[in-house]
């Protein structure tokens, strides 16, 4: 009698054991079939990582030769664009002070502040300042905070093209009638 209540508990564990082997050897199989798809996602990765950094090797490539036309071009239309002459001593006469070639602040309404604003956003020239649009111009105001966001340059790029083909004294007459660069 004594056998028996011996025997259950090992046949208990002797079960247990063997469904613990089976379960275990079942799991094993499936993180072998989950590490084999991890892994092929990986490659799939490195691969499409591969393409990629090939395509924008080739973009900036790209890039590169039309930045190469583009500056070409540039000094090409530079030199058959009509060039005007800075006539430092005209302008002394109509304004009764010293003028700079480039100077934003002969613009009404730009400031010292607002000319460094400007050249801060690429524009440094009279040229490249009556090439700006408006909205552009506002933009880079409002970027500036409140103080500058007030102004408005409706007619700044008008003066400033006047300025660069040595309009001085259309320029002049002109802005006798703005007040603080708007109309």
């Amino acid at each position: 009698m004594n056998i028996p209540c011996i025997l259950i508990p090992v046949l208990v564990g002797l079960i247990c054991g063997i469904l613990g082997y089976l379960l275990g050897k079942m799991n094993s199989k499936g993180d072998d079939s989950l590490a084999l798809s991890l892994q092929a996602d990986l490659d799939a990765c490195k691969a499409n990582t591969r393409n990629l950094n090939a395509k924008i090797s080739s973009l900036e490539a790209d890039l590169a030769s039309k930045a190469t036309i583009s500056s070409s071009a540039q000094s090409f239309s530079s030199t058959a664009a009509p060039a005007f002459l800075f006539d430092a001593s005209l302008a002394a006469t109509l304004y009764g002070k010293k003028i700079k070639e480039n100077d934003l602040k002969i613009v009404e309404g730009i400031g010292p502040k607002i000319e460094a604003l400007f050249n801060a956003a690429g524009i440094t020239t009279w040229q490249e300042l009556s090439e700006t649009s408006t909205e552009k111009l506002q933009s880079i105001l409002d970027a500036g905070g409140e103080n500058y966001a007030i102004h408005n340059p409706s007619t700044w790029a008008k003066q400033a093209s006047l300025a660069y083909q040595g309009k001085w004294q259309e320029l002049k007459d002109w802005q006798q009638g703005l007040l603080g660069g708007k109309e």
